[in-house]
């Protein structure tokens, strides 16, 4: 009893710090080019975030293909951890049975590769970035975040983009688990940016006070990668 009584506990200081980090980044979300732009570039009908279904440069597929740095890391889930750190008031290193313990959200959002193709109506399950935001209290100091996976691939995502409520790590899609091939058992899904920005095989997130590049922001790629402006490179 007492334990469910500090999960529920837990749940509910989630909650309340969910609540105080949309307040403060809103108006930041609100500016960013997938709720702001007017002229956005693609084809089809509108989407669920009001952006056309295929952006510029992009060819729908129902298949999903693999992308990686060649090296697929292979974790047991009872040695698996995520360390979210950096610039937060609570610091964590999660065990596979403290991420499930979190709040769980299914969401369906799209997939859109730098490659040129894209994948409609994926189903997730797994928890928003938000929450885990909620969990270690980034500082007033915190701009961006560096997502680092068990493959040594990085890659930075700001704040305003982050916590947008579709940006997942995700354990199950369509009804299965994450196959290891597509990251599993864990791998952010960023679906307002180009999927490079969602970390395969995650192990840790880094807030960050400024921003900084990435594997593939290092070699070239965007910052920001916005599909419906077609801004894949730097």
């Amino acid at each position: 009893m007492e334990n469910e009584q500090n999960q529920d506990d837990k749940l509910d200081r989630i909650i309340e710090a969910r609540m105080k980090l949309k307040a403060r980044f809103e108006e930041k979300m609100k500016a960013t080019p997938s709720m702001a732009d007017i002229k956005p570039q693609g084809k089809g009908p509108i989407n669920r975030h009001g952006m056309p279904t295929t952006p510029v440069g992009q060819t729908l597929t129902t298949k999903w293909p693999v992308l990686d740095l060649g090296y697929q890391p292979k974790i047991p889930l009872d040695k698996w951890r995520l360390i979210i750190d950096g610039e937060v008031e609570n610091p964590v290193i999660l065990t596979w049975e403290d991420f499930m313990a979190l709040p769980q959200t299914e969401d369906i959002s799209d997939f859109h590769c730098v490659t040129t193709w894209s994948k409609l109506d994926m189903i997730w399950k797994g928890v928003r970035l938000l929450d885990l935001a909620a969990l270690v209290q980034p500082k007033e100091t915190a701009t961006h975040i560096m997502c680092y996976g068990y493959d040594t691939y990085t890659t930075n995502v700001s704040l305003e983009e982050a916590l947008k409520p579709d940006v997942l790590l995700g354990h199950t899609v369509d009804g299965q688990p994450l196959a290891v091939e597509h990251g599993g058992p864990l791998r952010m899904i960023t679906p307002q940016l180009y999927a490079w920005k969602g970390s395969k095989w995650i192990k840790r997130i880094e807030f960050m006070p400024k921003n900084k590049l990435g594997f593939w922001e290092e070699r070239g790629y965007s910052n920001t990668a916005y599909p419906w402006r077609n801004d894949r490179y730097s």
